[in-house]
């Protein structure tokens, strides 16, 4: 067991500080750079860091090029070992100003902390996702179970993700308030949603058919009318524990508080996939796929951008860069329809809608802020 240096843990604190309020960090981003720290403390058996040297930053790569995921076994990634690095590298060219530290510290020393080009390349490399098709996500409603409350929430969890490609902090923290049936929409408030950047926008209900919308209104009527939910109230709650017949802790019913982190969303993905007999699909993955179906819809360059911002995106580039991978298959049979000469009449629309686009964004000379890239 690693050993604490309270010098170390000082100057830790105060750069969690720095990071939270100077930088205006969130709690993962810093919880990364923690684990980042604690695994070079290992490597360092918590030297302090007035005795750091660039020998050890290149003793710590080796030794992190050896290290196994404790999940599963297997080596640690390239993109894992990059974001470990590029934490460390940042935090001791801070520390490099500090007094006290800059004596012992050279901002240069802080660069043995990078991969070489190659391994970056490996680390940044574009690998295709897996991404569920509208069919499976209709299939795996089709089969769900809905005899109970519970059972009522998970199937209108996953039916609800599908309408809006929700993030999974969203899901996890919206109210019956947010919801607009009438009209179609959520309004995903970053006052009382967790929304990426905390960026407020409307979705509107996408349209894929099926038994989707049907199901998210049945939950919501049931939690008004059965369960007396206001719009404050979680419109999916954690469940409400109670003592089986056993004597053991067990959910019983709807209790009237939403889930506090997002591990039990991805869990419900998870057994509601299995039981449809699917590989799972984490609900980030949603996101991908209603950009794969736009881009079989022929839409107009307007209604891209319609559905790029009901992402939460104001640039529709994003959108296509971040999300709009074409699988490898249907990138094969595109490829073989062009060399045959099969140009469809739907294929110079997507052509035109795209030139459309590139237009409107060279017209737009407006220079990003820095540091405000949108939500993807």
């Amino acid at each position: 067991m690693t050993k604490h240096n309270a010098a170390n843990e000082r100057i830790k604190r105060d750069y969690f500080g720095y990071l939270a309020e100077a930088k205006g960090r969130d709690e993962a981003t810093i919880d990364d750079v923690a684990k980042s720290l604690a695994r070079f403390e290992e490597s360092t058996k918590a030297k302090d860091f007035k005795r750091f040297h660039r020998e050890q930053a290149v003793a710590f790569k080796a030794r992190l090029a050896e290290a196994t995921n404790a999940r599963t076994g297997e080596r640690l990634s390239k993109a894992t070992m990059l974001s470990t690095l590029r934490n460390l590298r940042t935090f001791f060219f801070w520390l490099a100003h500090l007094p006290g530290f800059k004596s012992h510290i050279a901002y240069a020393d802080a660069d043995y902390f990078n991969l070489s080009d190659k391994d970056v390349a490996v680390a940044r490399a574009h690998r295709e996702k897996p991404v569920p098709t509208l069919e499976q996500v209709h299939h795996v409603l089709s089969v769900m179970p809905a005899a109970t409350a519970l059972q009522r929430r998970d199937r209108a969890l996953i039916a609800f993700t599908a309408l809006t490609a929700a993030r999974v902090g969203a899901l996890a923290s919206f109210r019956l308030g947010h919801v607009n049936l009438a009209d179609g929409f959520v309004e995903q408030d970053a006052r009382t949603v967790q929304t990426k950047f905390a960026k407020s926008f409307r979705t509107y209900f996408m349209p894929v058919g099926g038994d989707a919308l049907g199901i998210v209104r049945d939950w919501i009527d049931e939690l008004v009318r059965d369960h007396l939910w206001g719009l404050s109230d979680p419109l999916f709650p954690a469940p409400q524990m109670g003592l089986d017949s056993e004597g053991g802790f067990t959910a019983i019913g709807l209790s009237r508080n939403g889930w506090t982190t997002t591990g039990p969303v991805r869990e419900i993905f998870k057994r509601s996939f299995a039981a449809a007999g699917l590989p799972y699909f984490n609900p980030h993955s949603f996101r991908d796929m209603m950009v794969r179906h736009a881009m079989t819809l022929n839409l107009s360059a307007e209604a891209m951008k319609a559905w790029s911002q009901n992402l939460g995106h104001a640039d529709v580039l994003t959108t296509f860069t971040s999300y709009g991978s074409i699988p490898a298959h249907r990138q094969g049979e595109l490829i073989r329809a062009i060399g045959s000469g099969a140009t469809t009449t739907a294929s110079r629309d997507h052509i035109a809608t795209l030139e459309a686009l590139l237009a409107g964004l060279k017209a737009d000379t407006t220079p990003p802020l820095p540091g405000k890239d949108d939500a993807r």
